[in-house]
């Protein structure tokens, strides 16, 4: 009896994505994108959708972070046996490499909703004893190798994913493409809704994009140009061979490049971006695309803390199934919201206390920043003029931060390290720490103990964010450029507080930092270090709205809802 007998009794909506956080002990993603699919696959699972994941098995993980004391970061690789967690199927597939053909075996992970229904994700792995030993290491490292590692990556992803679900059993309604790493996947598609013509003159008439376009759904997630894929023509037909022929793949792909993203946006019926302003500068970035924005949003019951947890049981029953009760959050008495907030703010602060020394207290406006080390995050955006700085929170403020960056990314490495430096120089006057080897475990610590999730992205470069819709559902304002998600969830003094002017932007503006900056003391020193130790009353109002206003919206069951109505049964 197959493994997957149970879950193959009805059409299904394939879900490919590169990465994909559940858990910590699955290190099979690196940040943002990963989370993002692992909290997709859990509503799709709570909201029982005939939902199946797609992913590879990135058997060395992303890596483990450490860092010295002067904030140097180095990589180890991630050992785990996906044999303690997941169950190996049966079934085998290949597809060609360079004219090898390289053979696919697939792990299933069970991800079980406490409502009872189940959803099986598909992990892809290549390390089998069949395979050239260079093609065994392909499901090793997520994001690693150089552009012909990755393009032979996509396309285990792609066409092996296609392959795969078809071997186990699976009838596919819908296909979507969570970014351009699985975009080959349309290229199989074709193959199988070839037309039977026997004489055209033009080959491209045989190709049946229209059936193809009908099946698929895209989402992209980059606002950035460096952030799509592209795959030289003389490295596809090395690595595809007569696969598909490179003079059609120009009119999907394009002339110069193969761009994984028009390839999945000229063979989608529904391309999104992932906020309302990002869906907008895609829009600027693929002129002649129609591109729907679906806002993302985060797992609820992923994403709140223990303490919280408990009072949301006791005062909205049903919330985390049904997150827009937390509308009704002024249900909940002021000294339970701060109680469940002390709770978790002291755990974070013994955590961070004896990892790293840092003889935090709990009493102080502790401000959060814990995302990906990269150039347009601008981490160091807070340390702009440290005079003013250390004038506006000696003795007020605490700051944890916590992020890897990309072992390739000497930008992120530097920002690291900058910070470690700025720890150095205002030591004694304001406690700043960072938390190393950021993951699931530690994020929900920090989101939901911290007092403020600062985020200082360069406009529009933050194509949603979604930590800060973690913070808001354990109470935790933002403070935060306006940008992503935060567009539609800032209301100035009622949700949290924007930094720097309205989002105006459809490319960034390296000119804005001295603007921002400004903007962030300014409100800092005037709004936030006076309400939260002179108005703790409005300061709680403050949290229920962030719980109330946008944890209600930001989740990723209304999310999966609108996907369904608007990109699935369309």
């Amino acid at each position: 009896m197959s493994l997957l007998n149970d879950y193959i009794t009805e059409p299904k909506i394939a879900y490919f994505s590169m990465e994909i956080g559940l858990r910590d002990e699955i290190p099979t993603f690196s940040g943002g994108l990963g989370i993002l699919a692992g909290d997709t696959v859990k509503s799709a699972a709570d909201l029982n959708l005939p939902f199946v994941p797609v992913t590879l098995m990135s058997k060395k993980g992303y890596f483990v972070q450490e860092i010295d004391d002067k904030g140097h970061q180095t990589e180890k690789p991630v050992i785990w046996d996906p044999s303690k967690l997941m169950k190996l199927a049966p079934e085998k597939v290949s597809v060609s490499i360079e004219g090898r053909e390289v053979f696919i075996q697939a792990w299933i992970y069970f991800v079980e909703s406490p409502r009872g229904s189940v959803v099986p994700v598909i992990y892809l792995d290549v390390d089998l004893p069949e395979n050239n030993e260079k093609d065994r290491i392909l499901t090793d490292h997520l994001y690693g190798g150089d552009n012909e590692y990755r393009i032979k990556q996509e396309v285990i992803l792609g066409i092996g994913g296609v392959r795969m679900l078809k071997k186990l059993g699976f009838e596919i309604k819908k296909y979507h493409m969570n970014e351009g790493h699985a975009a080959f996947l349309t290229l199989e598609l074709l193959h199988t809704f070839k037309k039977d013509i026997e004489s055209v003159w033009d080959e491209s008439h045989i190709w049946d994009t229209e059936a193809v376009k009908d099946l698929c759904v895209f989402t992209t997630h980059t606002p950035v140009e460096a952030g799509h894929d592209n795959f030289t023509h003389e490295l596809y037909n090395q690595v595809f061979g007569d696969y598909f022929p490179l003079n059609v793949l120009k009119t999907l792909a394009g002339e110069k490049s193969v761009n994984m993203t028009l390839l999945g946006f000229n063979l989608s019926n529904f391309v999104n971006g992932v906020a309302k302003k990002h869906g907008e500068v895609s829009q600027n970035m693929f002129p002649g695309y129609e591109i729907n924005a679906i806002t993302n949003g985060v797992h609820s019951f992923t994403w709140t803390c223990a303490s919280f947890k408990k009072i949301f049981d006791k005062y909205l029953p049903g919330w985390a199934n049904e997150p827009e009760i937390f509308v009704r959050i002024g249900a909940i008495p002021d000294e339970e919201i701060w109680g469940a907030h002390s709770i978790a703010k002291k755990k974070l602060i013994d955590y961070v206390n004896s990892t790293t020394g840092s003889d935090m207290d709990y009493d102080t406006l502790t401000i959060g920043f814990a995302r990906r080390a990269t150039a347009y995050k601008r981490a160091d955006l807070l340390f702009t003029d440290l005079k003013r700085l250390e004038k506006i929170g000696k003795g007020k403020i605490q700051i944890i931060y916590a992020g890897k960056a990309h072992p390739k990314d000497g930008i992120g490495k530097e920002l690291i390290e900058k910070i470690y430096s700025y720890k150095e120089k205002l030591k004694g006057k304001i406690k700043i720490t960072f938390v190393e080897n950021y993951k699931m475990d530690i994020a929900l610590d920090l989101v939901s103990g911290v007092d403020i999730w600062l985020n200082t992205p360069l406009r529009p470069l933050e194509a949603s964010g979604t930590s800060g819709m973690k913070s808001a559902h354990n109470g935790v304002m933002n403070f935060s450029v306006l940008d992503g998600w935060w567009i539609e969830g800032h209301i100035e003094d009622f949700t949290g507080w924007a930094i720097g002017p309205a989002a105006k932007e459809v490319e960034p503006d390296n000119n804005m930092n001295a603007i921002d900056a400004e903007d962030l003391y300014v409100k800092l020193e005037n709004k936030i270090i006076p309400k939260y130790y002179d108005d703790r009353k409005n300061w709680i109002r403050m949290m229920q709205n962030a719980i109330g206003k946008n944890a209600y919206y930001f989740n990723s069951h209304r999310m999966m809802r609108r996907y369904v109505t608007e990109a699935y049964i369309r």
